[in-house]
């Protein structure tokens, strides 16, 4: 395994990582400040948005180099 590959899986598992602890904070803040169900949707909805940006991005990105 050269460095190229083990950069790219790296990153793949590290930032699908990140993306999960940043579920878990949304979860948390929503819990501590008691926010209710619609308060829930609405900060994962809001924060998530930011996450489904990045990955239409990186798909898009990926598709134009094709």
């Amino acid at each position: 395994m050269n460095e190229a590959v083990f950069s790219q899986i790296a990153m793949m598992v590290l930032l699908t990582a990140l993306i999960g602890w940043m579920g878990f904070i949304v979860w948390d803040l929503a819990k501590k400040s008691q926010a209710g169900k619609f308060g829930t949707i609405a900060l994962f909805t809001v924060l998530g948005a930011g996450v489904f940006g990045f990955i239409v991005k990186t798909v898009l990105v990926e598709v134009i180099q094709i």
